[in-house]
């Protein structure tokens, strides 16, 4: 039954819950996880799911029923989430914000104005927001992106610095941020760089080559950067690429290119797992893969991290995190005209432990402490 809010002539849809048979460990850190469903672009659908362990109750479209005098609720397109200290933030990039909760309750907090905002990552009190600046269209003269500093106290931007074109994922390493700089507005003219910002400063100091259209920029636990290409979707394929420190430079280079397409990644341990939706304009189809790959040697070690033939039932796979406890992977499937949009648990071997059902396009995971 819907329930009516406080808002005019609008519903709000009530928070559903499933049951989940997951039993958490005595000494875990870990109290549950949220996850943003994107939502189709224009449909002003992005909701936010949470899983708490330790009640076993996975809650669809959380933030609706914990906020419900918020006209629109979330927004256009859910980008990216994160925690930082006692704060959720959720980045809405067509509805140009980040929306600000309460970690443990749901309860908002505020919203931060960013035009066309992206990824979200946090560094000594503060939050930094990649923008694409411009608005949400293809254009060769579109402007070049930028990085948003957000003091997380006040919530106010306090910086910014420009970038390379539409700038996706960063990373901190050391002093220095590495922006991946996609450059897709401007198809077929994409960027190609890392851009390097010194911290101290807030200013960017250099733009390194590293692959057309880059994507994911992740860091691994022993300091090195894993950056994805898209390509060019005809005959540049998707790449993988590996920066590094090298003799006694203070700043990354590019030290390796694996032979692998990639479209999104996680790291648990010694394995960085991964999957790959390549789509080639020639064929009009997607090609998807699977894999494990040993961050030490850079070599892969499995050509599928799904052990128990459940990746067959998964057209599209579209995010991926890791429990960084136990290791259990997620994956998650959007929803297509004949099935639901459905979050999937597999443990450290592979196998299916269960699965639920989300909103529309889930796709990004943030583990909550206790």
């Amino acid at each position: 039954m819907a329930v009516c809010g406080c808002r005019e002539d609008e519903l709000v849809v009530p928070t559903e819950y499933d049951i989940i048979p997951e039993t958490p460990s005595a000494t875990t850190e870990i109290r549950g996880f949220y996850l943003v469903n994107e939502g189709n672009m224009g449909s002003n659908k992005c909701t936010l799911d949470y899983f708490d362990y330790f009640t076993g109750l996975y809650a669809r479209n959380f933030y609706a029923e914990r906020n419900p005098t918020v006209i629109k609720e979330l927004g256009d397109v859910g980008n990216d989430i994160g925690i930082y200290g006692s704060k959720l933030y959720v980045v809405v990039n067509c509805s140009h914000k980040v929306e600000v909760m309460d970690a443990k309750s749901g309860v908002r907090i505020g919203q931060i104005d960013i035009p066309n905002c992206r990824y979200v990552r946090f560094h000594r009190g503060y939050a930094y927001v990649s923008s694409y600046v411009g608005p949400v269209l293809i254009d060769p003269d579109a402007p070049r992106g930028a990085v948003y500093k957000i003091d997380t106290l006040s919530l106010g931007v306090v910086d910014k610095v420009t970038v390379g074109y539409q700038p996706e994922e960063m990373e901190v390493v050391d002093d220095y941020m590495y922006v991946a700089n996609s450059g897709g507005y401007r198809a077929p003219d994409y960027d190609n760089t890392v851009s390097v910002i010194q911290m101290i400063d807030f200013k960017q100091v250099e733009k390194i080559p590293v692959g057309i259209n880059l994507h994911r920029l992740k860091k691994d636990s022993y300091g090195k950067l894993w950056v994805t290409s898209r390509g060019d979707y005809n005959s540049t394929p998707s790449r993988l690429f590996v920066m590094d420190k090298k003799n006694g430079y203070n700043k990354m280079i590019v030290t390796d290119t694996l032979q692998v397409a990639c479209s999104n990644m996680a790291f648990h341990g010694d394995s960085l797992y991964f999957y790959a939706t390549e789509w080639n304009n020639y064929t009009s189809s997607n090609t998807i893969t699977y894999g494990i790959i040993d961050i030490r040697t850079k070599k892969l070690v499995s050509q599928n991290f799904i052990t128990d033939g459940t990746d067959k039932s998964i057209t599209i796979p579209y995010g991926i995190a890791i429990h960084p406890e136990t290791g259990h992977i997620f994956a998650t499937l959007p929803k297509t005209s004949v099935t639901p949009a459905t979050l999937y648990c597999f443990d450290h071997n592979g196998r299916r432990k269960w699965s639920v059902r989300t909103g529309d396009i889930p796709a990004h995971i943030t583990f909550l402490k206790r």
